[in-house]
């Protein structure tokens, strides 16, 4: 991608908005997974452990790279501005690097959590459950919430992430008399108070959603919230097992506490906190933009089915090589990962361009600039209606890109 088209519509996202109207797809489970070579479902625990072995191979290195910039400065420069600038410079890159190999610590307990590594169970569970500890997401309460949005995305009365608002949460209008200034009055925002309300969602988002069920569906009551065992997200097996999580939490935090008394609280700021803020804005970004789109649909109860859910996604190349690298294909192959959770992500590209020629138009990629697709989403996905059956977000302005073909409905 040339750097001037970093900030457009990708090509596929703009033919879709063309085609004006939507048909639900009506493929079944049996034709996508027909589709797919049975070698692809093989998981494999030693090259599991080796991939793994060579991320946190990467995120070591990254740390000891970190431990030397002050010694890297001071032998480059004598300059006291220079030098501020240049370690200021080299401390954000490695935050934002960090951060990437934190998410992609995250990715793989992701991995785990479905069970893709290896078809010991044992195995999965004890290294999601180290990997998600060390970014200090609780593991079993995690696997829990997710795999229910797995078998109900984009359902509007079931999926448990990213549940959007709509007209009547906003208390707007009837659509049919609205004008434009309603809309502006309860939506529209300054430019500083958006990216404001962006930064919040992008950095602490994830963890308020661990917390309070941020975002999260409002079919649970105030309060709900994946560290209490005996909240309505799970079920009355899954106590223990939420328990073993906040344990494994705490013990986490112990040994960070012990690391910033034996080497202080700037070097734990520096070395882990700030990592591990970059990584939330990478791992929200991603998550939001799979299932956050203008021209990706919402279903309601009868017209939704488990494939038009998982085809409810797109998959982008977030980050070109360094995505498939340190993200582990999560963006770049995620509605083969919606229909098909165990393949393990090594194979995960072999799958999608299995299932292309069965999705045809119904595949949903968009090559748009990771920039361009988060601002034009945060903006441009406000609300839903509170009826229909298929569903599109509407902007600050009631209008949305696509609308459901009411006759093939």
């Amino acid at each position: 991608m040339l750097w001037y088209q970093i900030f457009r519509d990708g090509p596929e996202y703009e033919k879709r908005v063309a085609q004006g109207t939507f048909t639900p797809p009506n493929f079944t489970p049996k034709q996508l997974y027909d589709a797919i070579p049975p070698h692809l479902f093989r998981r494999s625990t030693t090259r599991s452990t080796i991939y793994i072995l060579r991320h946190l191979a990467v995120t070591a290195l990254f740390y000891c790279l970190a431990s030397r910039i002050d010694l890297f400065v001071d032998a480059l420069t004598t300059n006291v501005h220079a030098a501020r600038v240049l370690r200021a410079t080299l401390w954000l890159a490695y935050w934002g690097w960090q951060g990437l190999a934190f998410t992609g610590i995250w990715v793989l307990g992701h991995e785990a959590g479905h069970d893709s590594f290896s078809s010991n169970p044992w195995f999965n569970t004890v290294v999601g459950m180290a990997l998600h500890t060390f970014v200090l997401t609780p593991f079993h309460a995690w696997r829990a919430t997710h795999r229910s949005h797995h078998k109900h995305t984009n359902s509007m009365e079931n999926d448990e992430t990213y549940h959007p608002q709509t007209r009547a949460d906003l208390k707007l209008p009837d659509g049919r008399v609205a004008v434009k200034m309603d809309y502006t009055e309860v939506l529209e925002d300054t430019p500083a108070f958006t990216l404001f309300k962006l930064f919040v969602r992008q950095f602490f988002g994830f963890q308020l959603y661990l917390l309070h069920n941020r975002k999260g569906n409002p079919k649970y009551p105030a309060g709900t919230s994946h560290y209490r065992p005996s909240s309505l997200l799970f079920k009355s097996a899954d106590w223990k097992s939420i328990v073993i999580s906040n344990i494994a939490i705490g013990c986490m935090l112990c040994l960070i506490a012990t690391y910033a008394h034996f080497c202080g609280w700037k070097a734990c700021l520096a070395h882990y906190f700030m990592p591990w803020m970059f990584a939330h804005n990478w791992l929200v970004m991603i998550t939001y933009l799979q299932h956050s789109d203008p021209t990706i649909p919402y279903y309601r109860k009868d017209q939704w089915t488990f494939v038009r859910g998982a085809l409810a996604t797109v998959d982008r190349p977030i980050f070109g090589w360094a995505g498939r690298f340190f993200l582990h294909n999560i963006s770049s192959d995620h509605i083969a990962h919606h229909f098909f959770s165990t393949i393990p992500f090594y194979n995960l590209p072999a799958a999608t361009e299995a299932i292309k020629p069965v999705l045809g138009e119904y595949y949903n990629y968009d090559s748009t600039g990771v920039l361009k697709a988060l601002w034009r989403s945060f903006t441009q996905c406000r609300f839903v209606e509170d009826d229909g059956a298929v569903l599109f977000f509407r902007n600050a302005y009631g209008d949305a890109v696509l609308d459901a073909d009411a006759t093939k409905i």
